[in-house]
């Protein structure tokens, strides 16, 4: 039988739908909340251009059109990709590699850092994506003291890692994540770890979560007007 692209779309959106149809309405409610208290959808939205260090990369993202640039100096590289198409190029210490098999392995990996890093940065704001199940689970203490509402998030044909499970903490008073607990795999019953989601700034009209008390995304930049040549050029 032959499959058209109109059906693997329709298949996608059950697949997308069946999942977010299994969350329960209560985590729901508060991952809207959570949203509307760092700003809002539209406001997100808006956002058009984002630029963090992770660990010993640095990122640029045109949110609006997908294009990514990540310089890991460390190892020489800079690599352009659309995380859309998975086009792109890559430099090796300042020239570009022609090799067709190995630009494609490092815009492939490119990719799959931005993957990582930018939901170190947004993952509230993916809370209710096509493919993610929300189910609350808990109440809980942070170490603050505060109570919080812990939801469990799981994915189903989406991301490089399904397997994968959080648990995260929602501080009641304040509806904003201030924790979240990393499971490599949706069965394991313990975390691999846990870790603060915690200093939040205004950055154009939204809230963010950077330069944090435990390890995250720093020294992030959100703004309209950028140089386009970022990803483009070296």
């Amino acid at each position: 039988m032959k499959i058209t692209s109109n059906l693997i779309v329709l298949i996608a959106l059950f697949l997308n739908y069946s999942a977010f149809s299994q969350s329960d309405q209560k985590a729901v409610k508060i991952a809207n909340k959570v949203m509307e208290n760092m700003g809002g959808e539209t406001n997100w939205n808006n956002v058009h251009y984002i630029q963090w260090d992770f660990g010993k990369r640095k990122l640029y993202w045109n949110k609006w059109t997908g294009d990514v640039r990540v310089e890991a100096p460390k190892d020489g590289l800079t690599v352009l990709v659309n995380i859309n198409t998975n086009l792109g190029k890559a430099f090796k210490n300042k020239e570009l590699i022609t090799d067709e098999k190995q630009t494609k392995k490092l815009v492939n990996q490119a990719k799959k850092w931005w993957i990582n890093d930018s939901y170190w940065l947004t993952m509230p704001w993916k809370l209710l994506d096509p493919g993610v199940t929300l189910k609350y689970i808990r109440k809980d203490k942070l170490p603050d003291g505060h109570s919080a509402d812990v939801l469990q998030m799981t994915f189903e044909n989406v991301g490089v890692t399904p397997q994968n499970k959080y648990e995260i903490y929602v501080d009641k008073k304040e509806h904003l994540i201030k924790q979240w607990s990393f499971f490599s795999n949706f069965n394991d019953e313990k975390p691999k770890f846990t870790k603060p989601w915690d200093n939040y700034q205004p950055i154009e009209n939204v809230l963010l979560s950077f330069n944090r008390s435990d390890f995250g995304p720093k020294n992030v930049v959100v703004k309209k007007k950028f140089d386009p040549l970022l990803f483009t050029a070296l």
